[in-house]
Formats: structure tokens, C-alpha cells, sequence
């Protein structure tokens, strides 16, 4: 028999410590491999810890509420689960310490990490692959196996996804790499293809469900599996494992935000909980409200440990991710509604008639329209997309000071060069040859003399950055547009421009980026001209300062100095270009300077070149 030590595990590169928030398991309880243990929070994210070995719960050493270091060891398994259990977890006998030596470090499992684990499967199918559904071991069950299904990583910054929508249903055949689900994070949303073939037996997590990568969403089984585990309908996530198990009110944790375990009064004496009766009149907490908004266990756990009711909740305004409340949004209102004896008195009537909650799984109804608009109109909701470009673009606006800068060139070169080459190129390299390479190269070349158009801004300083990561705006449809980021475009020639664009912008219409392609660049082209538009005055991406903007190419009537004619009208093919800059460290002259450079890249382009 052995025993394996559980222990805080680390959730990022500045998170030191943690909160244990509940345990899902007791001293004494069974668990499986991979099975929840705890929950646990630290300042940036909530999660589940799942047990490192099959066992036994033979010791709890953090109790909830208190805060550890990173790798502290917060409870301990018994992998011998026919041992018999003595009062206080660990395994009784005169010989049990004797028989039980404990396992070598090297021998250990080692601590669950909750950071995104996907690293290898991305690096196995390279840049351009779909967001990969994790899969654990397979386990065999009667001539069949049953694989699970993983919440994948989707980039070094990225903790957590949403379930949008389930493309399968409990029953259905999936073939490999078949979609599955598409999920959503709040920088991306992809689909998920299946990591087997077989037969979808369960959902673990519902449309509108947020969970933290790694975690368990579904199960495809296959043999014997699929028939033994396949369910009528999709099986819920619990919200309260112990107390629901046991058909009693889940009782609130102690009030506890730091290493003390419980919130103080002024003169130091604990704080009264609120009465049984009060808190199972109130009813749990929902992990998601009637507004669709998602409550973190953090939020939740101080919530019901200050009486806060779901009402109440609800009506609290998020400063997080789409409108979440956090740890200090919740904070503070407790602290705003201990100040107001009127608030304070008018919450037990609210906690009396608490909302109806909707049914777990369920979507949530969307609130009524805020004015009577008649019958000749249609609301439409913004979807994820346009909810993030929307709060984008105003931060940006609020953000710098926009100013745009217009310069006309004659990119008759340009396309003489394009059409010399387009034929050979796309038969040799696989790829059509479009203007945007040519944009993004000259872009970078006026780049190398005018350094502070690829920089960013942090409070009074101006970080200039020394690679060229250049975002390219790619249009969505008619639903919004990504910018996918071309990294290092200052050492890639035409053609490997030309084979990185195609690439991104190819993925990011078949939602296929991962949320690290959509952030870093350093300064960004957007073709609007492609659209049709002659010019645009974009908005800069932020945290950059510059976006650059070819406008359409048209024929036109211009006049030319001829060397030996003098000036001549002719028709050339000419096109505008704008630039928008931050005004707080680009000036008007500065813009001009570089669109001037960005001219003369482009019209010194030979006609003849070989591409």
C-alpha cells in the first residue's frame, strides 16, 4: 500500500498561493483517477483540482477557506482502498506505518497543473491546426473503450472556454477529428473535432457552460463502451457535489478572503453566519443568473457566505469579461450594502421571494427590450463577436487620440508585376499571389525608418518594439473580422508573406485560429480596398499606435512628367491609402513621413520582377 500526497498545484507564472474553496470529497471517501477533489481560487481564476491517484481520502491537512503556497500539500490519498480506515482517515493496525512506506519524490505522481496542457498536441499538428480536443487514456470497458473529451488549450493566456453549441448530440456516430462542439474564449471561438471514433455516450457540460481547460466535456465511446454508456439525454454538471449527493442545502463557507479563514467584526469576534433557515429559504447560488452572466465559485462562495441572494447578485454590475462580477465587484458591494441601513433592511423580503432560477442546461431568456419600439422592428442580440469588437473599438477610441493621414500612389507597377507572376505562382507555390503581401512588405520597410509607428504606450513611456508582427484585418462574413498576426514579417520575403496570409486568413473564416495568432502584433494592415472601399480612417488596434489602409486600385486620368514629353495625361492604375495614428506620440509629420516612404516602396516596385 502506498500513499500520494496532494498538493496546491500552480496555475500560472505569477500565481504563488491558493484558496481552498470546498472539498468535493471527505476523509474516508473513494476517489477515482482524475476525479474532482477540491475546488480551489486564487486572484486570477477558480478551478477544480482533480486527485492525482485512485484511492482513498486518508487526510485533508488545508481545510476550506485557507490559503497555501504552490506545491503545499493540502491532502493525502491512500491507494490501498481495502485497508481498513481508522477515526481519523489513516489506516489502522500496529503494523499500517510499518507496511505503508511512502513513495520516493521520484516516485510520485506528479502535482496537477492546471495551466493549459495542450502544448504537445499543438506542437504536433503545427500552427495551422484546429483548436484539438484533448482526450485521456482510453479505458477499456467490456471490448470497448471510453475516451474523454478535454476543454483544449487555446494559447499560453487563455484559462477557461465556453460552450457554444453542441454540433452532436448523446447518441450520435462521430468519426475522428468530426466536430464535436465549438467553444468559445475571449479571444477566439473554434471548433472542436472529436479525438475518436465512436459513439457520443455523454455531455458533461451544457451550451453556456464556462469550465477551465483540462476539464472533462464530454465522453465518445467505442465497442461494447458505447452501448454500456450511452445515456438518454446529456447529464448536467452538479453545482454542489457533497450537499446535493446528500439532499441538503449546500451551507455557505466560512467567510474567509485571506489566511485568517473567517471575516472579522470590528472588535475582532467572527462575524454570525445568517440563520439555516434564512440561507435554505434563499436557495443555492447559480453558477449562471437569469441575465446569461456567469458567477465564479470565488463570487458565489463570498456571496452566500455574506447573504447575498441571487437577485441581489444579479443586479450587481461586473467590471470583468463580458459584465462578470469579481472578486472585487462582490466586495464591494457587500461593503456598499453594510453602509445602507435601508438596503440592508429590504434584503431579507428580497430573499424571501428569491427569482425563479432557470432550469439547469437551460438557455437563459434574454431581457425584454428597454422601449416600446412597435411592430416594424426587429431586435437582433450582438452574438459573442460583435460584443468584443464593440468593446474594442470604444476602448480604443478612449484610449488614443485618433488622427488619419491620406497619401494617393500610382501602383501601376504594382499590378503589372502581379499579373507577370500570378499564373507561375499560384502553380509553384500552391497560393494566389494578391496585393496584401505587397502591402505588408512595403508597410514594413517604411517601418525600419520610423520606429515609433511600431511601438505601444505604457502610462509616460513609449515601448518601440524591434520585430515586425504584422496583424492583417480578415472580414468574418457579414458577422465582424478577426486580425490574425503575421509574426516576424520583417524576415519573410514575398513569398513566404504571401504563404503566412493566406494561411491565417484562411483559419481565421473556418474559425480555426488559436487565440495566441490574435494578439502580439505591432502594428496592422487592413485592405479595405478589397471590399471596394476607395479609402476608410480605421481604428487602432489596440495596445498598438498606427493602422495602415489601401483603399481600392482604379484606372484613372492622371498627369505624368514624361522625360521627353514633359507632362502628359494618362491613365494609370492609382490608389489612396490612409493611415491612422495615436496622436499622444505620432504628429502629423511623422504620418505624412511614412506614408511618404510607404509611396515610394510601393511605386518603385519593377514590372518585370520574377516573383
Amino acid at each position: 500500500m502506498a500513499k500520494v500526497d496532494v498538493v496546491m498545484p500552480k496555475m500560472g507564472e505569477s500565481v504563488m498561493e491558493g484558496t481552498v474553496l470546498t472539498w468535493s470529497k471527505q476523509v474516508g471517501d473513494e476517489v477515482e483517477l482524475d476525479e474532482t477533489l477540491l475546488e480551489i481560487s486564487t486572484d486570477k481564476v477558480d478551478s477544480e483540482v482533480p486527485s492525482p491517484a485512485a484511492g482513498r481520502i486518508a487526510e485533508i491537512i488545508v481545510p476550506e477557506g485557507e490559503t497555501v503556497e504552490v506545491g503545499a500539500k493540502i491532502a493525502v490519498i491512500e491507494t490501498d482502498v481495502d485497508a481498513p480506515v481508522g477515526g481519523d482517515g489513516s489506516s489502522a493496525g500496529p503494523d499500517a506505518a510499518a507496511a505503508e512506506p511512502e513513495v520516493s519524490e521520484e516516485a510520485k505522481p506528479a502535482a496537477p497543473n492546471i495551466e493549459p496542457v495542450a502544448e504537445e498536441a499543438a506542437e504536433a499538428t503545427g500552427a495551422g491546426a484546429q483548436a484539438n480536443a484533448e482526450a485521456a487514456p482510453p479505458v477499456a470497458s467490456g471490448g470497448g473503450e471510453r475516451t474523454e473529451v478535454v476543454m483544449p488549450k487555446m494559447g499560453e493566456s487563455v484559462m477557461e472556454g465556453t460552450v457554444l453549441s453542441w454540433a452532436k448530440q448523446v447518441g450520435d456516430e462521430v468519426e475522428l477529428d468530426e466536430t464535436l462542439l465549438e467553444i468559445s474564449t475571449d479571444k477566439v471561438d473554434s471548433e472542436v473535432p472529436s479525438p475518436a471514433k465512436g459513439i457520443l455516450v455523454e455531455i458533461l457540460v451544457q451550451e453556456g457552460e464556462t469550465v477551465d481547460v483540462g476539464a472533462p466535456i464530454a465522453i465518445v465511446a467505442t465497442g461494447d463502451g458505447a452501448a454500456a454508456g450511452a445515456s438518454p439525454a446529456p447529464s448536467a454538471p452538479k453545482q454542489q457535489p457533497a450537499a446535493a449527493e446528500a439532499g441538503e442545502t449546500p451551507s455557505a463557507p466560512e467567510k474567509s478572503y485571506g489566511m485568517t479563514g473567517r471575516a472579522l467584526a470590528g472588535d475582532g469576534s467572527p462575524l454570525a453566519e445568517p440563520a439555516e433557515a434564512e440561507v435554505a429559504a434563499r436557495g443555492p447560488l447559480q453558477r449562471r443568473g437569469e441575465d446569461g452572466r456567469f458567477y465564479s465559485p470565488l463570487v458565489r462562495s463570498i456571496a452566500s457566505a455574506e447573504g447575498v441572494s441571487q437577485r441581489e447578485l444579479e443586479s450587481i454590475k461586473g467590471t470583468g469579461t463580458e459584465g462578470r462580477v469579481t472578486k472585487q465587484d462582490i466586495l464591494g458591494y457587500v461593503k456598499q450594502r453594510t453602509s445602507a441601513p435601508a438596503q440592508t433592511q429590504a434584503a431579507p423580503q428580497q430573499r424571501q421571494a428569491p427569482a425563479a432560477q432557470p432550469k439547469q442546461g437551460a438557455k437563459p431568456a434574454a431581457p425584454p427590450p428597454s422601449g416600446d419600439y412597435g411592430d416594424r422592428v426587429e431586435i437582433i442580440e450582438m452574438d459573442r463577436m460583435r460584443q468584443l469588437i464593440s468593446e474594442h473599438m470604444r476602448r480604443s477610441k478612449d484610449t488614443s487620440a485618433h488622427v488619419t493621414s491620406f497619401n494617393e500612389i500610382d501602383v501601376t507597377n504594382l499590378v503589372k508585376a502581379r499579373e507577370n507572376n500570378k499564373r507561375a505562382f499560384q502553380q509553384r507555390e500552391g497560393v494566389k499571389l494578391t496585393f496584401t503581401p505587397f502591402f505588408v512588405r512595403a508597410a514594413v520597410e517604411a517601418l525600419r525608418t520610423h520606429p515609433t509607428l511600431n511601438a505601444s504606450v505604457e502610462g509616460k513611456r513609449i515601448i518601440v518594439k524591434k520585430d515586425y508582427h504584422i496583424g492583417i484585418a480578415v472580414a468574418i462574413g457579414t458577422k465582424g473580422l478577426l486580425v490574425p498576426v503575421v509574426r516576424d514579417a520583417g524576415q519573410k520575403n514575398l513569398t513566404g508573406l504571401t504563404h503566412a496570409i493566406a494561411d491565417l486568413a484562411d483559419r481565421a473564416r473556418n474559425k480555426q485560429l488559436m487565440p495566441d495568432e490574435l494578439q502580439g502584433g505591432t502594428f496592422t494592415v487592413t485592405n479595405v480596398g478589397s471590399l471596394g472601399s476607395l479609402m476608410g480612417t480605421p481604428i487602432i488596434n489596440q495596445p498598438q499606435v498606427a493602422i495602415l489602409s489601401p483603399g481600392a486600385i482604379k484606372k484613372r486620368p492622371v498627369v505624368v512628367e514624361h522625360p521627353e514629353l514633359g507632362d502628359i495625361i494618362a491613365i494609370r492604375q492609382m490608389m489612396y491609402v490612409s493611415l491612422t495614428y495615436d496622436h499622444r506620440i505620432i504628429d502629423g509629420s511623422m504620418g505624412a513621413s511614412y506614408l511618404q516612404a510607404y509611396k515610394d516602396a510601393l511605386e518603385s516596385i519593377d514590372p518585370n520582377e520574377a516573383i
